[in-house]
């Protein structure tokens, strides 16, 4: 098939509307095919006349639409390119959005034909509108259309933007939660980017505060998926999504409450409690595809750390084999998975079986943190202010000094 290339003073929507006609019709024969052609270029020409640019966009995508499998992606390229400009023709941002809904909408219907292409036509159309919101609509039709035609790969670059197109976009509540979820999903089905798509589901799980129960419920699902992902992913230990409302409503939901004690168990409690958990649980933690052995992993790394903030900075061996119920000739290697993780420093002292721990992670950072934080800060600050003061009263002693011994030489 021929690319299209206008090289006429004919309108360019009317060279395309000519283009998909005969394309769409040639199979029927010259004599169908040119009545046809003429119809369609005539009722295009009324439309551009009477400023009906919806109408337009209607019938051109219509066709468009007909000859999109059998046409080369060149010639798709230009003819949709040639539609979105329709965009730039009314003077009503009313009528503009209109449009972009109804090209978006036709061009993400079939997802698994040529997704790449129909992709790259979603960010042209995205690129010629001014709205803001008619952005964020193309911009969601595109990231779903990504999940859906698997081709997720060409999005990621424009995710790397959310917060600047966030702050042009100015979205409600809603808008803002269905596009961390969409963002979430896509980054899930990429590698390396787990922990990123547990951040945005965060985002999206935080848009519920101060929600009524009933708008609460929407979610429950997802609610249930982050605390999968944060006890499944190996390297991450810390949250506060316990005090969350979208999680915290599942602690006395009939269906979830054991999700629910599943968290609160590992970000509160030690490997001891886990295993009781799992020693009645068992079947619930196989159906949300959760390993014993890497629960068990996570739970000692967990309990090591625990043990730091409970005691005053020096940790027995003995203590350290007891609580992550191991032999003698495993806790120093526990303690540099410990490091390795940066969950604490220290310093191992074998001689006296003890280990010196200079810092730590908190699994929590609720009120009690907050307040020793603002204890660390005050003291500080008192230490601060006292070595101030002895470099003044030192710098004080020794200007007296060096005036006395001038006196003395003259």
């Amino acid at each position: 098939m021929t690319t299209l290339v206008p090289t006429s003073e004919e309108d360019p929507a009317l060279a395309v509307v000519r283009f998909t006609a005969e394309s769409s019709w040639a199979d029927a024969g010259p004599e169908v095919a040119e009545g046809q052609v003429s119809r369609l270029c005539v009722e295009a020409q009324e439309c551009m006349i009477q400023n009906r640019w919806l109408d337009l966009a209607s019938l051109m995508l219509t066709s468009a639409d007909v000859i999109f499998s059998k046409a080369s992606e060149k010639d798709l390229e230009c003819v949709y390119t040639v539609i979105c400009n329709l965009v730039k023709r009314p003077e009503s941002l009313d009528q503009v959005h209109e449009i972009a809904e109804l090209i978006a909408t036709k061009v993400t219907q079939q997802p698994n034909d040529k997704p790449a292409l129909r992709l790259k036509i979603l960010f042209n159309l995205y690129n010629l509108l001014e709205n803001p919101y008619s952005q964020f609509y193309v911009y969601m039709k595109a990231l779903n259309l990504a999940i859906s035609g698997k081709v997720t790969e060409h999005v990621l670059l424009s995710l790397k933007k959310i917060d600047n197109l966030l702050k042009e976009w100015n979205l409600g509540i809603k808008d803002q939660r269905d596009l961390f979820l969409a963002v979430a999903n896509i980054l899930k089905e990429n590698k390396g980017s787990a922990k990123d798509s547990f951040n945005f589901l965060v985002k999206y799980l935080e848009t519920f505060s101060g929600e009524d129960a009933s708008t609460m419920t929407e979610a429950k699902e997802e609610a249930v998926r982050t605390i999968i992902e944060f006890v499944k992913s190996p390297d991450m230990f810390q949250g506060d999504l316990l005090d969350m409302p979208a999680i915290a409503q599942l602690e006395k939901d009939a269906e979830y409450a054991l999700v629910y004690q599943l968290l609160k168990l590992f970000l509160t409690q030690k490997l001891d409690a886990y295993l009781d958990f799992h020693s009645t649980n068992a079947t619930f933690l196989k159906s949300h595809g959760l390993v014993h052995e890497d629960c068990v992993t996570k739970m000692r790394l967990i309990s090591l750390v625990d043990l730091v903030t409970n005691e005053s900075g020096q940790i027995p061996y003995s203590l350290i084999k007891d609580t992550l119920q191991i032999e003698d000739n495993e806790v120093e290697s526990w303690v540099v998975k410990a490091i390795t993780a940066k969950l604490m420093d220290c310093r191992i002292d074998q001689m006296n079986q003890v280990v010196i721990v200079s810092r730590c992670s908190d699994r929590i950072f609720g009120n009690n943190q907050w307040q020793a934080l603002r204890t660390k800060l005050a003291n500080w600050r008192v230490n601060i202010a006292n070595v101030i003061n002895t470099i003044q009263a030192n710098k004080i002693t020794e200007d007296a000094a060096q005036a006395t011994q001038g006196l003395m030489t003259r």
